[in-house]
This record gives structure tokens, C-alpha cells and sequence, in this order.
């Protein structure tokens, strides 16, 4: 043993104030194993241990099943603890703003009640709906949870010190535009370093298809720009919108901006017109999308473990990518072009590699089920072997004119 203190299971439980089989449930379900284990098989924890123990008891009380806290705790560490209780944080303003939501719903229904002595069905609908809202919260936060993993993973082990978003903003040209929308604009992350002095004179529409991401993106975009010049709350909307069902004004719009987003849509040949004719005359669509060789060393490394797992249900790139987009593009534009991102991941840590697979859309989590830490050993074995995995980027944007 080295000079930490250890507790035996009894101890630790005491210490929490949980029982011993819930320890030891956790254990068996692989989401709070012990430190170590001695000779005659008795388990030990130590004080880092309650950090992670903290944190699964959060997430379970706002609701997260089981599965899902098992892969959003696997690489808890002290290094990493003020990042985790910030998003706990997160998750419990959110919460709070729910049950403020659903106790404001209930008074009023009884209000409503005591005076009148009967029901207004419409108004037990809208309590069903506002208790239902629990596990969208529950929903969003695990699409913006995924979409953060995803974005850090390529902030930091990107070669190209640039990044994707200041070079994708880069590309888009603003000087003559007066309207400019953004279709799936996530959380925002295209417009925290704009130059908003720039951009002081032109009405911006953040939109996704996603509430709890428009909600993020607001507060990213107030809480980073809000006292740089040129910056106003007033110039900027956000909206609910599905790309695949817009109904703007036609000639409305100088830009159009998609970034990673033709490759979701389903009916994208009256998705993509519809854009071109919602443009102004020599109005501009910007959309960026990926190749066929985008991250495929980490496709291969996942079915290196378990050839079964597929990080995709769909080939994005199939549907719209680098190979085909211009082909799909050109029929509705006059002229479209191709840039070229020019980038690699170097990925020296195990951790962030398992989130970004783990957050992927596909079927690694049921795959995956109870073989977590297995996982994580053979992605951490590779490294140490290679010293770093080498991961090709392959990502650019067409730039079309109307």
C-alpha cells in the first residue's frame, strides 16, 4: 500500500451515508469499482473514490439511467474535477428552472380549480407535457454533453492550430451582407470568436432543430462577447428551425450558413432549393462536410476491438460529403467551390478518444455494454505501443453562389 488512506467497504459506505450493497451493486455494474482489491478479494477505496461517487449520485437524482452514467464517468479523475462540477452545475440550474416551471403549473391548475370547482382538460395536458419536459432535459444535455466532447477532442489534438471554427468563419465573406442565418448552429461555437464590430450592423438568426442547444448557444455567445464592442443581444434571434422544413421569406437571406448539417437530411434535393431560393440574388450558402477518409483510423480502432461496432448508422459522407457535394450542389447555384480544411489528429490520451467513440451515433454502447473498462484498456494499450494514434482529418466547405 502506498501512504493514501484506504477504506474498506463498510467504512466507505458509512462515510457517504449510503448502504453496502449499493457499493457493492455499483461495483457489479461496473460504475464505481474499488482502488484495488487485496489477497482474500476484500475491496478498498480511496478518497478520489468519492469524487466519482459524488457524481454518479447527481446524475442519478437528475435522472440519468445507469448505462448512461457508466460511460459518463469512466475517466473521472481529481485533474478533471472542476470541469465535472461545473456541468453538474449546469445540469442542476437546469433542473431547478424545470421544477420552478412545473411548481408555477401545479399552484395555477389549483387556482384555477378552487375558483371554478372543475377541470379544464387543456390545462392537465400542459402539466402532462411540462413533467414530460424531465427527460428532454435529460436529452439535451446529453446532445450538447456529446457535441462538447466531439469539439474538444479536435481542439486539442488538432495539427493545424488554427481550429476548424475561426477558419470556417474565415471563409465566409460578411462585408456586403445585411441578413445571415445559420442552420444548426449547435452551440454556437462558429460566432464566440467573431468580430462583432464587423458585425454590428447585420441581423444574425442562430437556429437548430434542438431548443436546449439554441438556449446554449445564447448563453455561450452572452457570457463570451458580452462586453466586446460591437457586440448586441439585440442583433442576434434564435429560432427553432428544421432545416428541412423552412419557411422563410424567399430573397430574404445575403448568407446561409450549414455547417456539418446536408449530410442529416433526409430529403435534400427540395431541402437545398429551398435554401437557394430563400437567398437573395447573389446571396451566398456556405456548408461544410466531410470525406470518406475523415477519422477513419478511429472507425478502424473501434471494430478492431469488436468488429460489430459501427459509429454510424448512416454514411454521412454518402449522403452529402467533399466526394459528391458539388455534383448535388451545382443544379441550384451558378457557382460552387470547394475549400479544403488541411488537418490531422495526434491523440496521446486514451480518455477523450473513448468519450468521442462513446458519443458517436451509432450502436458502440450496446455493443460495448459491460465491457467498458476492457475498451479502455485495449485504446490505452495501442497508445502506449504507438506512443500516439494518428487520426486523418478530411473536411472542407462549399461556397455557393446564388
Amino acid at each position: 500500500m502506498d501512504d493514501k488512506k484506504y477504506y474498506t467497504s463498510g467504512e466507505f459506505a458509512k462515510k457517504a451515508n449510503i448502504t453496502i450493497r449499493t457499493i457493492r451493486y455499483y461495483d457489479k455494474q461496473g460504475i464505481l469499482s474499488p482502488t484495488f482489491r487485496n489477497n482474500s478479494g476484500y475491496r478498498f477505496y480511496s478518497d478520489e473514490d468519492f469524487i466519482k461517487l459524488q457524481k454518479i449520485l447527481t446524475l442519478k437524482y437528475l435522472g440519468f439511467s445507469l448505462e448512461e452514467i457508466r460511460t459518463m464517468t469512466l475517466y473521472d479523475s481529481t485533474e478533471e474535477i472542476e470541469e465535472s462540477l461545473e456541468l453538474q452545475i449546469q445540469l442542476v440550474k437546469k433542473r431547478k428552472e424545470h421544477l420552478e416551471l412545473m411548481e408555477k403549473n401545479l399552484i395555477q391548475t389549483k387556482e384555477m380549480f378552487q375558483r371554478r370547482k372543475d377541470i379544464k382538460w387543456d390545462e392537465i395536458l400542459n402539466l402532462i407535457h411540462v413533467t414530460n419536459m424531465e427527460r428532454e432535459l435529460v436529452e439535451q444535455y446529453k446532445t450538447a454533453n456529446n457535441l462538447n466532447i466531439r469539439i474538444e477532442l479536435h481542439n486539442k489534438y488538432s495539427t493545424n492550430l488554427q481550429g476548424w471554427f475561426p477558419w470556417l468563419y474565415s471563409q465566409i465573406c460578411f462585408d456586403q451582407a445585411e441578413t445571415i442565418l445559420e442552420l444548426g448552429c449547435g452551440n454556437g461555437a462558429l460566432w464566440i470568436n467573431a468580430d462583432w464590430e464587423k458585425l454590428s450592423d447585420k441581423q444574425i438568426c442562430l437556429s437548430d432543430i434542438s431548443k436546449g442547444m439554441i438556449k446554449e448557444a445564447k448563453q455561450n455567445l452572452e457570457k463570451e462577447n458580452g462586453n466586446k464592442p460591437g457586440f448586441k443581444k439585440t442583433n442576434i434571434k434564435y429560432k427553432p428551425y428544421n432545416a428541412e422544413k423552412l419557411t422563410l421569406e424567399k430573397s430574404s437571406e445575403d448568407i446561409i450558413i450549414a455547417n456539418h448539417v446536408l449530410f442529416y437530411i433526409k430529403n435534400l434535393d427540395c431541402t437545398i432549393k429551398n435554401i437557394a431560393d430563400i437567398l437573395k440574388e447573389n446571396g451566398t450558402f456556405y456548408c461544410s462536410t466531410y470525406g470518406f477518409d475523415h477519422l477513419h483510423e478511429i472507425t478502424e480502432l473501434a471494430k478492431e476491438f469488436d468488429s460489430r461496432i459501427t459509429l454510424s448508422q448512416v454514411n454521412l459522407q454518402e449522403q452529402f460529403g467533399i466526394e459528391n457535394g458539388k455534383t448535388i450542389l451545382e443544379p441550384y447555384f451558378s457557382r460552387v467551390e470547394l475549400k479544403i480544411y488541411e488537418d490531422s489528429l495526434i491523440i496521446n490520451r486514451a480518455e477523450p478518444l473513448v468519450d468521442y467513440i462513446l458519443s458517436c451515433h451509432g450502436n458502440q454502447k450496446e455493443i460495448l455494454s459491460g465491457r467498458y473498462q476492457e475498451f479502455c484498456c485495449f485504446v490505452e494499450e495501442k497508445i502506449k505501443r504507438f506512443g500516439a494514434i494518428f487520426v486523418t482529418k478530411q473536411a472542407g466547405v462549399f461556397i455557393c453562389r446564388k
